[in-house]
């Protein structure tokens, strides 16, 4: 893509980032001459039409909004098989790279930057979008300073019941329990999200953890949110409470949208700035709001920077604290108050689950697991490990079929392995009896498919490879037989183990006839049948097939069936043989001419020789006697009697 031009107007430039739906580039513009982020879709995404639908959707859900602390969206195309996103560009970093460089940040970071994001939040909000996939990883803080939100892809028009389809969509560290558990989001499933990040800025990570994204879904959906001051003592009780009202499990305890959270973040912030000493990691640094009028300030003004609307002022030159982080402040005081029975009451729960944990746990109401490596175990050994777990062991035995088991090993238990009994409990051992005999069904002559359904009905297992067998007579992809895991035939065999590998014997059609072939073309014939080649040898003497050429094919010593995959000898004609012709002249016709015959030739001579064969001498032969000539030839004989 580097160095590409789109629609004949961006030219990329470098890759910036890539996700699950599409890759970041950073471009050039080059008709307002201004560097872009182009987002394109994945090509392998581009033919499935729920991802582009997404994507144009983030198009339009973005474009909808002009908001300082949203990322703004320029353009959206196609480009041959490319879906692209045009979008302002920020260089910078994202509040995912901040959190791993510090881990934990301070009140006043973390609440500078949830003022920037629920603003842009409340935007969306206002104009009637669930972002639905709020995480550090899509909130970009600016080298300039600039916060905002970005990545509309899952957002959708808000609503009381915004379903998420077949499968819940977001990061699953952030799902509110609604969606976890009924798939559906609204306005307050983003306050969740919110919730869930400032937990994060202030902690240095997740409230939920787990090896399966599961776990952690079921943790949002049953477990509430610690408060951060758990992990972190700095944190003021005022953000315990805030994180608590924004991660609330019933989203109607939540605040209704990201004005009203945004609504209180400014109070609490106010609040927080008033009560605590302006020091360098504490002082707000904002714009000040000026008064209208020019009296003298009243002596409990301060010289800190506010926001507009942040504060209602209740006398010219003052600032009151708001109703609702009075509120806050006032349930922080009693919850304090009420610490000492909180602790005691602590204290006895502590005691109550120590107790149930010795009687459950070790006591008389605990329960043994029974191993699952049980299976496949020597009578002596399981009944060694049952004991060593405090259960005790049926006298007698019990019998079961298993495909994996050896006979003679424990199989199973009852009750079965992996269940929980009683300490002291009594288990039976079930020991291997083999597989459960099946009736073999008749594979020869099946088709491939029908055998391999009969396989699987019996139910066997289906051997891999399947073994294809030349053979002249059976037409290719018809079964010849089918072999036991000895490699025994099972053709005639009445029943055979569950389970148990069976593999098929299958025609591959006659062998290539390469009588006559060269070897080059022999060879080429065996391998596009899917035999090897193997050596050559002339040894073969043939009339009709010339010197050098193939005239058979030939596997071992020859009396085993040729298989695919076999090596496979060419053997070579010699030619004609050449035969010495045997040297009569001076014999009688009675002993000369059974010597000729037995030698190979055929014979041109005076038939009445033979009628009285011991009176006739051979004078001559044509070739001469003791030259040689090839077997079969005519040899021509002359006698004198």
């Amino acid at each position: 893509m580097i160095g590409r031009l789109l629609d004949g107007r961006y030219q990329i430039r470098s890759r910036i980032a890539r996700g699950g739906m599409a890759t970041v580039y950073l471009a050039t513009d080059l008709r307002l001459e201004r560097r872009v982020a182009i987002k394109v879709m994945h090509g392998h995404l581009a033919d499935d039409s729920k991802f582009k639908e997404r994507f144009i959707q983030e198009a339009r859900s973005a474009a909808r909004l002009a908001h300082p602390n949203v990322v703004n969206v320029f353009d959206q195309g196609q480009d041959s098989d490319m879906a692209y996103l045009v979008m302002e560009y920020l260089p910078g970093i994202t509040l995912r790279d901040l959190l791993q460089e510090h881990k934990v940040l301070t009140t006043e970071q973390t609440l500078d930057i949830m003022e920037a994001v629920l603003a842009g939040l409340a935007a969306a909000h206002k104009a009637g979008i669930v972002h639905r996939d709020l995480k550090p990883e899509n909130v970009l803080l600016a080298d300039d300073g600039r916060i905002k939100i970005g990545d509309f892809g899952l957002a959708r028009a808000a609503s009381s019941q915004t379903a998420t389809g077949a499968a819940l969509l977001g990061t699953i560290a952030y799902l509110s329990p609604e969606l976890v558990t009924r798939g559906v989001a609204d306005t307050r499933s983003d306050i969740y999200a919110v919730g869930i990040m400032m937990y994060e800025m202030l902690v240095g990570e997740q409230p939920f953890k787990g090896d399966q994204p599961m776990q952690i879904a079921y943790q949002h959906a049953n477990d509430a949110v610690p408060t951060p001051s758990r992990k972190n003592p700095k944190v003021p009780a005022e953000l315990d409470d805030l994180v608590a009202w924004a991660t609330e499990r019933d989203p109607e305890n939540r605040p209704r949208d990201a004005r009203a959270m945004l609504d209180q973040l400014y109070e609490t912030h106010s609040a927080l700035m008033t009560s605590l000493p302006s020091t360098s990691a504490t002082s707000v640094q904002r714009t000040m709001v000026m008064p209208t009028a020019t009296p003298a300030p009243h002596p409990s003004a301060t010289a800190e920077t506010q926001v507009i609307g942040a504060l209602r002022p209740r006398g010219q030159g003052t600032v009151a604290v708001p109703d609702n982080a009075a509120a806050l402040a006032a349930r922080t005081r009693k919850k304090r108050g009420r610490g000492w029975i909180l602790a005691g009451v602590i204290v006895l729960l502590v005691a109550i689950a120590a107790t149930l944990g010795w009687y459950f746990g070790v006591g008389p109401g605990s329960k043994v697991e029974i191993p699952k490596d049980i299976a496949g175990m020597s009578i002596e050994d399981a009944t060694t490990t049952l004991r060593a777990l405090g259960l005790e062991l049926n006298p007698t035995n019990g019998e079961a079929d298993s495909p994996t088991v050896a006979v003679g090993l424990v199989a199973d238990t009852d009750p079965a392995v992996g269940s929980f009994v009683a300490h002291g409990g009594t288990v039976q051992l079930l020991i291997s009896t083999g597989p459960k005999l099946i009736t073999v069904p008749v594979f020869a002559g099946m088709t491939e498919d029908q055998a391999k359904d009969a396989i699987s009905s019996a139910p066997f297992t289906l051997a891999d490879p399947t073994i294809r067998q030349f053979n002249t007579d059976v037409a290719a992809g018809t079964v010849l037989d089918a072999l036991a895991a000895d490699g025994s035939s099972l053709t005639g065999v009445a029943t055979y183990g569950e389970l148990q590998p069976v593999t098929l014997v299958v025609s591959a059609g006659p062998l290539p006839d390469v009588t006559g072939m060269s070897v080059a073309d022999a060879t080429t014939a065996l391998e596009g049948a899917g035999l090897v080649a193997g050596a050559v040898r002339e040894e073969v003497y043939d009339d009709d097939v010339p010197e050098g050429n193939a005239v058979k094919l030939q596997i071992g010593d020859g009396s085993g069936p040729v298989r695919v995959g076999d090596t496979v000898d060419i053997i070579t004609s010699q030619g004609i043989e050449q035969v010495e012709i045997p040297d009569v002249v001076g014999q009688t016709w009675a002993d000369a001419k059974p010597q000729l015959e037995e030698a190979g030739f055929k014979l041109d001579y005076n038939i009445f020789a033979d009628a009285g064969p011991q009176f006739f001498t051979v004078t001559s032969l044509t070739p001469d006697g003791g030259t040689t000539a090839d077997k079969g030839s005519t040899v021509k004989v002359s006698f004198s009697s």
